[in-house]
């Protein structure tokens, strides 16, 4: 599919990507390479973004780098979770705990 029929047809694209990739060319060479969600999970390695990981329903497991920065707090009612870390701590809903 040309650039020029993708801006024209970009449902009908949309629609061909369910098949398989759908190559786009530019000037008559290959310059993108339009997915479906599904491919391209399979083609990420099946990560999990953080969108994706808080639309989930029930409790989702996840792993994330925790960012030092000097003065500023992690706010989390999960402090058990976090005091390994180093980091600053505050639960607002517990006064006095830090």
């Amino acid at each position: 599919m040309t650039s020029r029929e993708f801006n024209q047809a970009t449902s009908e694209a949309k629609k061909a990507s369910l098949g398989g990739p759908v190559f786009i060319t530019d000037r008559g060479k290959p310059s993108h390479v339009l997915l479906n969600i599904d491919e391209y999970r399979k083609l990420a390695g099946g990560t999990t973004t953080l969108a994706d990981a808080l639309a989930q329903h029930g409790e989702a497991e996840f792993a994330f780098e925790v960012p030092r920065v000097d003065g500023l707090y992690l706010v989390t009612r999960n402090i058990d979770d976090f005091k390994a870390t180093g980091v600053p701590l505050l639960n607002p809903w517990k006064h006095g705990q830090a």
